[in-house]
């Protein structure tokens, strides 16, 4: 319930963009909103300078932003709304860091797939309802999940509604404690993105996850080498922040 009133203002915002014939059959919708999605990516990819992002996280701009591509071969942008809408943009130095952290573990877990949420605007500034994602170096990664030891994504298709899901403190989905964080996998990732980022001239500043989520993360076996490795995460939220961050971890980056 808290979660609801907290983003009720994303859910009347994208619920705006989700108007669609009532005479097309499914099929049709999928087909058209795929043609719309390749259309945009074609014309919005095409700026090949060096972004800049300008001032900070919480109050900044991007020039010559990069477009995230809709999808690849074991990643998806999880809202075609919000990705129409103009939030999966990146300075493209970030940009390259998540596609080549997917592509490492596409080598290393071919079977798994991930989806990254929100990013920012082509021009940065704010991007209602986050505090963040203002200049291009901040980036919403949902968390995997796993049921009876095995990948889960039965969860992966909520688009923005995945940020009202609520998982308790040990990570198990509220409405079925069967569905749980897979963390070792979610330490992975963060750190073969930090990897990736340094050979980008970057690195992580800061990763916000739910504060009571961060014990089980560290007991995993990328999890002990993620609380060795240096890479920040943040060590006290506001109970607003902190709740919202427990279906999805929060990455900011900087240049080195």
């Amino acid at each position: 319930m808290k979660k609801i009133f907290q983003l009720l203002g994303l859910i009347l915002l994208f619920a705006a963009g989700y108007v669609v014939a009532v005479s097309f059959s499914n099929e049709v919708k999928v087909l058209v909103g795929k043609d719309k999605i390749k259309q945009y990516y074609q014309k919005h990819k095409g700026d090949t300078v060096p972004s800049i992002s300008i001032g900070t996280v919480s109050n900044g701009s991007i020039l010559h932003a990069k477009l995230l591509p809709f999808s690849g071969a074991n990643y998806q942008y999880f809202d075609r709304w919000s990705y129409l809408n103009g939030r999966a943009f990146l300075n493209g130095y970030v940009l390259n860091t998540v596609l080549n952290s997917y592509a490492h573990l596409n080598g290393k877990l071919p079977n798994r797939t991930f989806k990254v949420m929100e990013c920012a605007h082509k021009k940065g500034g704010k991007l209602f309802p986050h505090r963040t994602h203002q200049n291009g170096l901040s980036v919403d990664f949902m968390m995997p999940l796993q049921k009876e030891g095995k990948p889960y994504y039965g969860l992966d298709d909520k688009g923005v509604k995945h940020y009202l899901l609520q998982f308790d403190d040990a990570g198990r989905y509220e409405k079925d404690k069967s569905i749980s964080i897979d963390f070792d996998l979610v330490a992975q990732h963060i750190i073969e993105l930090n990897k990736q980022a340094i050979k980008q001239g970057f690195k992580i500043k800061k990763v916000i996850i739910k504060i009571e989520l961060k014990d089980d993360l560290f007991k995993t076996k990328h999890g002990k080498l993620l609380k060795k490795s240096g890479i920040y995460l943040v060590q006290g939220l506001t109970p607003k922040i902190n709740d919202l961050h427990d279906d999805h971890y929060h990455i900011d980056f900087e240049e080195k």
